[in-house]
């Protein structure tokens, strides 16, 4: 049986369709969903981001508002701007573009957000509600490989699970969210660190396995059960041996462990391509919430 690339730019493009439909309803009704950003300073990655967010909102309709502000801002002004998006009813989603220059705290700017606008899922109430099973906002990432699993129909009910990530964006919100006592979760979940030792006992265990160590070629075919599904989060840039051109490529040695899987993400096109339009389902979300529209 072949191996199941599990598309990310595909899903993607069928998610942002649902969306039209949905921004096009809360229209009908007299709200258009908005998108509130901060974006401190000129650090060239986040500036491509946010111009991705802003094209993805045009095409899915809905209106957003980007804040740019200088990279010596103080953390007044910072908090201030938070409190400006906050107040405003037509802005359903605020997200402040990370990494802040490192005079300011990111952890005081994300908690300054109104907890039903935190779109990126990381104000501690929505970290608290979703280890509790509440309703609540999670991280691109993490509804991002959530969608990837059920939609193409890897129920993660049952299975072992095995996330070798322990940070804030992946590992943690996404083991809260397949915990949970609910349809497509009720998951067996280890968090690892990539620094366990006998990681490969770990991960040879898992049904669905899933990586984001910034490591390239870091889960090799020995360490994956047969039939397994891989989510590769990684981003690594190589050079090619042959043409010297760098290429991106994952924490999985693709080729490799895509003759042992049941299914894999590439890398690039796999989870990649989901998170701005994730970011876009959790915003329309709130405008359907906050309004009372649906």
């Amino acid at each position: 049986m072949a191996t199941t690339i599990l598309d990310g730019r595909k899903l993607s493009s069928e998610i942002r369709g649902e969306l039209k439909e949905r921004a096009s309803k809360l229209k009908e009704k007299g709200v258009t969903p908005g998108l509130g950003g901060i974006l401190v300073g000129e650090d060239p990655g986040s500036v491509t981001y946010v111009g991705l967010k802003s094209k993805a909102c045009e095409e899915v309709g809905i209106k957003e508002e980007v804040i740019r502000l200088p990279e010596n801002v103080t953390e007044e002004e910072l908090l201030n701007n938070i409190g400006r998006l906050n107040q405003d009813p037509k802005i359903h989603g605020i997200f402040i573009q990370l990494p802040l220059p490192k005079h300011l705290l990111e952890e005081k700017a994300l908690a300054a957000i109104l907890p039903e606008k935190d779109v990126d899922g990381f104000h501690p109430l929505s970290v608290g509600k979703a280890w509790l099973g509440q309703s609540t906002f999670f991280p691109a990432v993490v509804i991002a490989i959530h969608e990837m699993l059920t939609r193409y129909g890897y129920d993660p009910k049952d299975k072992e699970v095995v996330i070798v990530n322990v940070d804030n964006m992946v590992g943690k919100p996404l083991a809260s969210l397949l915990v949970q006592d609910k349809e497509k979760a009720k998951a067996n979940v280890t968090l690892c660190y990539p620094t366990t030792p006998e990681l490969a006992s770990y991960t040879r265990r898992a049904d669905i396995l899933i990586v984001s160590v910034n490591q390239p070629k870091f889960i090799t075919a020995d360490m994956v059960k047969e039939g397994a599904v891989v989510m590769d989060f990684g981003s690594n840039w190589l050079e090619d041996p042959v043409t010297k051109k760098r290429k991106t490529v994952g924490d999985v040695d693709f080729e490799a462990v895509k003759e042992k899987a049941e299914a894999i993400t590439p890398v690039p096109g796999g989870v990649g391509p989901m998170l701005v339009t994730m970011l876009l389902v959790n915003t329309v979300q709130a405008a359907e919430m906050q309004s009372g529209v649906k």
